[in-house]
């Protein structure tokens, strides 16, 4: 039965009787999905969608990725247990979420079999370390001599948001504070919940966190339940969004909506707007629908599930809601179809060239579901006047190998106390850091 059903799926180097996929290797030029008015081709519909996984291997010893063109790459810490997202503390720590997806009821039949197995062919199927860990780099060389257990027996942490002496951590259920002293390497106190995010099946279960300038209010980002809402729009509820939440009481409202799986939320330093990066909906072809990033506005709706990039009405989810569609507002900025993207980081440093001042550093997590992959990179948008102003940069590639297998995948982005980027690699089990060449020591 299982081999019936899964004629015409490609799942990387799985040694199973799988027919050839008949997806076109290439239906689009790449480069037709990225910028603020990609190329959209018509939809695909096929009665399988494509998987194409690529194996999770690790990094060979020694190994790490290809840094660009100008920039260096090294390890500023290994051998961590699938870190996903970092934090940088006004003293320079560097706190990092070890985590993964929550226990999950099996949804038994085929399609929980066939998500069992992309999780763990691609490396997401480990448990969950549940901890922020803290690493420090006390003589500025780029690399952290010293590391401790910041926080322990969270929730699927992911992310992080510090405010005076609270410091805030997003669990897959809830927003937690605790009480921080800089210069803590552990935080002892028990947790208090400051308000509960939508949880239950969690069919996308990071819950990103940014506070805002003036530390009043708390973002935090809450992706969907579904692909295209099938298990219901009732599960749906204040999901798909972006959630302003009052600092002092813990209540909430919808800030932004319609974004499916949204991640990294930065303030762009021009406009002082608040920007995300979102994974898009999948099952349209391989290049249906790019993920994007995005200025989010004030009670601005994007289209999940009912359209995407404006008023492009997805066909598939019933009933239709032409009301919400002709509210649905485009994206500012598309990042190439199925490459997850999940972390965003604008250049506020000094430390890369004056060219790249004020652009966006982007974690792409890598498709599972297009030929050729996409994604598994690390890129830069610039900007101009708050608003992206060229074609995507590379910035670390590398992280699959020549087999097609993922020695890494990159998360979480940020920059250090030395304007360095550092990127969560969860696959690679490292923190790298990159910086311009002949800066990788920043003293």
């Amino acid at each position: 039965m299982r081999n019936a059903v899964l004629r015409g799926i490609c799942i990387g180097a799985l040694t199973l009787p799988l027919a050839a996929c008949n997806e076109p290797a290439n239906t689009a030029v790449a480069e037709q999905t990225f910028g603020p008015s990609p190329t959209l081709p018509a939809p695909e519909k096929s009665w399988l969608p494509t998987v194409h996984i690529a194996t999770a291997t690790g990094w060979p010893a020694g190994a790490k990725p290809r840094a660009a063109s100008g920039m260096a790459v090294n390890a500023f810490a290994t051998g961590l247990d699938h870190p996903r997202t970092v934090h940088v503390l006004p003293n320079g720590d560097v706190l990092v979420a070890e985590s993964n997806a929550p226990p999950k009821a099996d949804s038994g039949g085929i399609k929980g079999w066939i998500t069992k197995l992309i999780m763990n062919r691609a490396g997401a199927g480990v448990p969950s370390a549940n901890r922020i860990t803290l690493l420090r780099d006390a003589d500025g060389d780029g690399v952290a001599e010293t590391r401790s257990v910041f926080l322990e027996n969270l929730f699927s942490p992911f992310g992080m948001a510090l405010v005076g002496e609270e410091f805030y951590v997003a669990n897959a259920d809830a927003i937690v504070k605790f009480p921080y002293r800089p210069g803590d390497t552990k935080i002892t106190a028990p947790g208090v919940k400051l308000a509960d995010l939508p949880a239950g099946r969690n069919h996308h279960w990071t819950k990103d966190l940014i506070a805002s300038p003036d530390g009043t209010k708390l973002y935090a980002t809450v992706g969907s339940n579904s692909n295209i809402g099938e298990n219901g729009m009732e599960e749906e509820t204040n999901r798909a969004a972006v959630l302003e939440v009052d600092r002092a009481s813990g209540k909430w409202r919808v800030f932004g909506s319609g974004l499916r799986n949204p991640n990294g939320p930065a303030w762009e330093p021009k406009s002082g707007a608040l920007w995300v990066v979102v994974n898009e909906r999948d099952e349209l072809g391989n290049d249906l629908v790019p993920d994007y990033m995005t200025s989010v506005k004030d009670g601005a709706f994007y289209g999940w599930p009912y359209s995407y990039f404006g008023q492009k009405v997805d066909t598939r989810v019933e009933p239709q809601r032409p009301d919400l569609v002709a509210k649905a507002i485009a994206p500012d900025y598309a990042l190439g179809a199925h490459t997850a993207a999940l972390g965003l980081a604008f250049n506020t440093g000094n430390l890369f060239p004056q060219e790249m001042a004020g652009g966006a550093f982007i974690g792409q997590h890598g498709s599972w579901n297009r030929k050729p992959r996409s994604g598994y990179k690390v890129i830069f948008v610039p900007f101009t006047e708050g608003k992206p102003s060229g074609k995507p940069q590379d910035v670390l590639t590398g992280f699959l190998n020549d087999r097609g297998e993922a020695q890494g995948r990159p998360v979480g982005v940020a920059l250090d106390k030395q304007g360095a980027l550092l990127v969560a690699d969860d696959v690679g089990k490292a923190i790298w850091r990159v910086t311009p060449a002949g800066k990788s020591a920043a003293r």
